[in-house]
């Protein structure tokens, strides 16, 4: 997803550029000779030519991000040490190209991950589908004293019981039906670097045994062959489950599991690191735009609004994921029509906005048993989003101002919400006439302007 950056320099960028442009006209120089240069010295041009691509590459994200980090700095005193914290891992070696915030679980897992990977010590990841896990793996990689060597990435959950064991370990020609020579393992591949282990709870129980087997011998056998190979491999392990959950059912092999946990990292969902999501939407807006040939696309407010305040339940890929779709369907300015059906806000008046209460048959959830209303999102779909806001209204007899309240939530961010289910402060307040009589003037102007914007 992200590339691996490098130690930021202690150089102007204006000093940065003038050497890269001093080694582009090297190259250039160089070039004009090509028709008397050896094939290997056009291999080693090339070679520099990628380099220098990649540096341009890198000094451009680099600044990007150190400006979009420096905006979006937290100022209150409480956030102060956790700002220190990210600034002095952008200060370090341990970097990975892309956007962090200062969430204090992010940072935990980054710190961890940090004095891991000089280590030679199994690593497991764990946290929610497209949280960044395989990012995580190939940053522990680069970061380790194996940067060099090679980084081979096994999704477990793709591989078919049956092929398992060729797939990991290899096979001698002959081994099976289908097996017309000699064929290196992932394992093998990895010799003297790191394999990625990627959904390792979905791997069969005999799958775990072999496994297991590498981590306690390393060495491996391929199939349909008695040799023993040697395999000097560092592992790194995620999941989206909870292994340890998964071994008191007898699913996951409790040895094995501790075993691979000997460093355990948990990276937090993005709605726990929202002050992430603006410095994603311009990297991966900045991505699409370098894929697509184009400029990057602009936001319309209510776009922007939507996408920092949407849940995420695919995280950061889910994010990336709309940054692309909408830098490719819009022009040079997207809105809420871009985005994919099954998450954009229904237009008021709608079908959709208009229908009634949900036909699930649950009992609406109330705002007393809920901290807030990511908590609603985590805990159900958009139906019990609905009923959670309905539930709301009742409780505090459709007054929008004290609702945003309860729930700490931005009251425009609770009125789009509200127009997004097509609920209408009004008719709360009608159903309780006693409240109502209650209000003094004051009360009843400010809720009435809630009513014209709801």
């Amino acid at each position: 997803m992200m590339k691996i950056l490098d130690q930021i320099e202690e150089a102007s960028p204006a000093i940065s550029y003038a050497g890269l442009i001093e080694r582009i006209e090297i190259l250039r120089s160089t070039l004009r000779w090509s028709s008397r240069l050896e094939r290997a010295d056009i291999d080693k041009l090339l070679r520099q030519a990628t380099s220098l691509r990649d540096e341009v590459m890198q000094l451009s994200h680099k600044e990007r991000f150190v400006q979009a980090a420096v905006a979006a700095e937290p100022q209150a005193p409480a956030d102060q040490s956790r700002g220190a914290r990210r600034k002095a891992l952008l200060e370090r070696s341990f970097i990975f190209e892309g956007t962090f915030g200062d969430n204090p679980r992010l940072l935990e897992s980054l710190e961890i991950a940090e004095k891991a990977a000089p280590t030679d010590l199994p690593v497991l990841i764990d946290g929610e589908s497209g949280t960044g896990k395989e990012l995580m793996a190939k940053v522990i990689h680069a970061n380790g004293s194996r940067s060099d060597k090679p980084f081979i990435s096994v999704n477990c959950g793709a591989i078919p019981d049956n092929l398992l064991e060729s797939e990991l370990f290899g096979h001698r020609k002959g081994a099976f039906t289908g097996a017309s020579n000699d064929r290196k393992g992932k394992f093998e591949s990895a010799h003297t670097g790191t394999i990625f282990l990627d959904e390792i709870g979905e791997l069969p129980l005999a799958g775990q045994v072999k496994l297991l087997r590498v981590l306690e011998a390393h060495e491996i056998q391929r199939v349909g062959s008695d040799e023993t190979i040697a395999v000097d491999t560092r592992i790194v392990a995620a999941t989206n489950r909870n292994l340890r959950q998964l071994s008191e059912e007898g699913k996951f092999r409790e040895d094995l599991f501790y075993r691979l946990s000997v460093i355990h990292v948990t990276l937090p969902p993005l709605r726990e690191r929202r002050d992430e999501i603006p410095l994603l939407i311009s990297w991966f807006g900045d991505e699409a735009a370098g894929t697509l040939k184009r400029r990057p696309v602009r936001l319309t407010p209510r776009l922007r609004d939507f996408l920092l305040n949407y849940a995420y339940p695919g995280n950061i890929r889910e994010l990336r994921n709309v940054m692309y779709r909408v830098s490719c369907l819009a022009g040079d300015m997207a809105d809420v029509d871009h985005l994919p059906l099954d998450i954009r806000p229904a237009a008021p008046g709608s079908a959709a906005a208009a229908s009634g209460a949900s036909a699930t048959g649950q009992e609406p959830i109330s705002v007393a048993n809920l901290m807030s209303l990511s908590d609603a999102k985590r805990a159900a779909s958009d139906d019990a989003e609905k009923a959670f806001l309905e539930r709301g209204l009742r409780e505090v007899s459709g007054t929008v101002a004290e609702l945003a309240r309860r729930i700490d939530m931005n009251r425009s961010h609770l009125q789009m919400l509200l127009k997004k289910h097509g609920l209408h402060s009004k008719d709360f307040r009608n159903r309780n006439a006693p409240a109502s009589a209650s209000r003094n003037g004051a009360d009843e102007r400010e809720q009435d302007e809630e009513d014209s914007e709801t």
